[in-house]
């Protein structure tokens, strides 16, 4: 009987420590599962805030070379790191902060881990071409792969470490035709590159010593540093932050909602006539008190959609107010940029010759002819948008039948000339971007061409 009592009393101090300890293992199961909980909301938060548009801020916040360093705001963590972008039509970008070795001659960018880095796994590899014309094989043929891993361990030793970030990118592709020279690299390169106010170093692949030249001026305000050579680069160089790759917006324009701090073509064209030093920031404003004629420049093409009567739309421009240049784009890019400048008017042809828009002062007008060819879409993309986009003026001039110097080679019933999707069609696009970009000129009709000189008067009279 007493053996029985004995056992009674131990049973509440067995039921009560079995409690216990039942509780306590409750407790540490939610303890891990709501640290779980709070990590993967954060990383959340952050893969959010990536993919929204940032606030467009206002003016006198904006990062400009001038600004301190102290005004830049506080950078957000990368939602994965490394962090890959695949997803544009246009380009494939790579970013990533800690410690990244790049080994150019191996066309190599390694990601250093530590075994307990957040969110990365121990081997990753990601290959991409940073070139903005990505889908355009011909253009990407010229273009490096390159290979970006992460990797713990078996990392090349530095041979010269970095304080700065670096930039890495290809002058491949089509460089050396000054519309995508600007539209694919100068462009991009500008928005990628101010937020970090010139402390920031560019590493280019497929670099050619006459486009680095050609482009200095444009290319010395953006990094206080040596330009590095990825191709013929045998050193190991360490950075704290790398991006692989430029994003890129639209032809010829930036996207303020994309773009760092707002960015837009305005400040693009700050920046170009800033870099070469340009006088006028402004075109004439017509008047009853403005004596000064108001120059039109005449890009004149001598290869390829060529004007075929330069001399009588010289003689129309001036009989109706103009002061004319008639020139073409010259090697020596500061030279020709300062002419550009020195005009309100410029009339060209659809083609390369009409990305000297960025070197005119604001309010200029930009007169593009548009050849046979459906060709209104693409020249609006190309440069109408642009036009507009750094406050100036656009007009689009469509020739007529008669103006086109095709009619001295096809009949007139000939779709060439009267069904240009029929032509398409029936001859395919090679043959037909052969007929309507490289052997047809333009014979402008000046008195139908006045109606648009008067226009482009009457906009030099308006702010």
């Amino acid at each position: 009987m007493a053996k029985h009592k004995s056992s009674s009393r131990g049973e509440p101090q067995r039921l009560r420590s079995a409690l216990l300890g039942g509780c306590f293992l409750l407790s540490m199961i939610l303890l891990v599962v709501y640290t779980s909980y709070v990590v993967s909301f954060s990383n959340l938060t952050f893969w959010r805030s990536s993919q929204e548009s940032p606030p467009v801020p206002k003016e006198e916040h904006k990062i400009t070379a001038s600004d301190p360093a102290e005004t830049r705001p506080r950078k957000e963590k990368l939602p994965r790191n490394p962090f890959c972008d695949f997803s544009d039509r246009r380009n494939d970008y790579c970013e990533m902060e800690g410690d990244i070795r790049i080994h150019g001659n191996s066309s190599s960018i390694l990601f250093v881990t530590s075994s307990n880095t957040n969110g990365t796994n121990i081997h990753e590899s990601w290959q991409l071409k940073p070139h903005p014309r990505k889908g355009d094989a011909r253009a990407m043929a010229r273009v490096t792969e390159m290979s970006v891993k992460t990797s713990p361990h078996d990392a090349p030793k530095c041979a010269i470490h970095s304080t700065v970030p670096a930039i890495v990118f290809s002058t491949g592709g089509y460089m050396g035709n000054f519309f995508h020279d600007f539209t694919d690299i100068l462009i991009p390169i500008f928005t990628t590159s101010q937020q970090f106010n010139g402390e920031v170093q560019f590493v280019i692949s497929e670099i050619l010593p006459m486009w680095n030249d050609k482009y200095q001026k444009l290319l010395k305000p953006l990094t206080n540093y040596e330009i590095i050579n990825f191709n013929q680069d045998h050193t190991v160089r360490c950075y704290p932050h790398v991006i692989v790759g430029l994003k890129f917006h639209k032809e010829m324009s930036i996207d303020p909602s994309r773009s760092p701090y707002g960015l837009s073509m305005v400040d693009f064209g700050r920046h170009v006539r800033k870099s070469f030093a340009l006088e006028r920031d402004t075109a004439i404003k017509l008047g009853p008190d403005q004596d000064k004629k108001p120059r039109i420049l005449i890009i004149a093409r001598k290869w390829t959609r060529i004007f075929a009567n330069v001399d009588e739309i010289v003689r129309k421009a001036k009989e109706m107010g103009f002061e004319t240049v008639v020139a073409e784009s010259k090697y020596d890019l500061a030279e020709f940029a300062r002419i550009v400048n020195s005009c309100d008017v410029m009339l060209g042809v659809h083609g390369a010759g009409l990305t000297n828009l960025v070197f005119l002062p604001t309010n200029a007008v930009v007169i593009q002819v548009i050849p046979l060819g459906g060709l209104e879409g693409i020249s609006w993309i190309d440069f109408g948008l642009a036009t507009i986009s750094m406050k100036m003026h656009y007009l689009q001039y469509m020739i007529s039948l008669e103006e086109s110097t095709l009619t001295e080679q096809f009949s007139r019933g000939d779709p060439v000339l009267s069904d240009q999707k029929e032509a398409y069609r029936k001859h395919g696009w090679d043959r037909m971007i052969e007929l309507y970009f490289f052997k047809q000129g333009v014979k402008l009709d000046t008195e139908r061409f006045s109606s648009t000189l008067i226009h482009a008067l009457e906009l030099l009279r308006q702010r």
